[in-house]
C-alpha cells in the first residue's frame, strides 16, 4: 500500500490523492499561530489532475494523503479526431486516447510521431507532458526587411505547420525550422 504523506510535508511539484482524486502542488505556504494552543495551517495551491482546476485550499498540518498511484509512460503521437488524440505507449504497443478536455492546447505542438509521456492514474490516461522543446515548420509568417539580423528585437509573428502562431524574430522566414517552447509559446531558436 501507498504511504501516507502529511500536509506539512508536501513539497513544490510533489504529487499527492485527496479523496481518491490525485492532485499536483503547484505552492505552498505554512501559517504557524501566534496564541497558545493554536493550529499550523499549510495551505496548498494545487491542480487536479483530472480536471486540470487550480485552487487554494487550506490543511491542519498534520492531514494526511495517500501517494498517488501515478505513472508516467513513453508515448508517441498517433493522430487526432473528434473523440480525441491517440498515442502509442512505447512499452505496451497498446493504444492510448485522451479526450480533448485532457489534451488542452497540446494538438498545436504535435506532429506524427511526435515523442511525449502520457500520465497514468491507475492506470488510466489522464493527461500527458510534451516535451521541452518543438521542432516545427514555419508554413506563414511576414517577409522580413532589409537590414534584419539575428541580434535584432523585432518580432512578428509566424504560422507553423500545426496552425499555432507564435512570435519569431524578424529573420525568420517562411519555411523555416523552428524550436518552440509549448509551456510558453517562445521561440527557442532555427534548427
Amino acid at each position: 500500500m501507498a504511504g501516507l504523506i502529511e500536509a506539512i510535508d508536501v513539497k513544490r511539484k510533489m504529487y499527492f490523492e485527496l479523496e481518491g482524486v490525485p492532485y499536483h502542488c503547484l505552492d505552498k505556504e505554512i501559517s504557524t499561530p501566534t496564541a497558545r494552543g493554536g493550529q499550523t495551517l499549510v495551505r496548498l495551491k494545487m491542480r487536479n489532475l483530472l480536471t486540470r482546476a487550480v485552487f487554494d485550499k487550506t490543511f491542519k498540518a498534520d492531514e494526511k494523503f495517500k501517494e498517488p498511484d501515478l505513472e508516467d509512460v513513453e508515448a508517441t503521437f498517433l493522430y487526432s479526431d473528434n473523440d480525441g488524440a491517440y498515442f502509442l505507449d512505447q512499452t505496451s504497443f497498446e493504444t492510448l486516447q485522451l479526450n480533448n478536455e485532457m489534451l488542452g492546447d497540446a494538438l498545436d505542438w504535435l506532429l506524427e510521431g511526435t515523442a511525449v509521456q502520457i500520465e497514468k492514474f491507475e492506470g488510466n490516461p489522464i493527461g500527458l507532458q510534451l516535451p521541452i522543446h518543438v521542432e516545427l515548420v514555419v508554413k506563414e509568417t511576414e517577409p522580413g526587411f532589409k537590414g534584419d539580423t539575428a541580434t535584432g528585437v523585432t518580432y512578428k509573428p509566424a504560422t507553423l505547420e500545426t496552425g499555432a502562431v507564435v512570435q519569431v524574430p524578424a529573420f525568420v522566414k517562411e519555411g523555416d525550422k523552428i524550436k518552440v517552447a509549448p509551456e510558453t509559446k517562445e521561440f527557442a531558436g532555427r534548427v
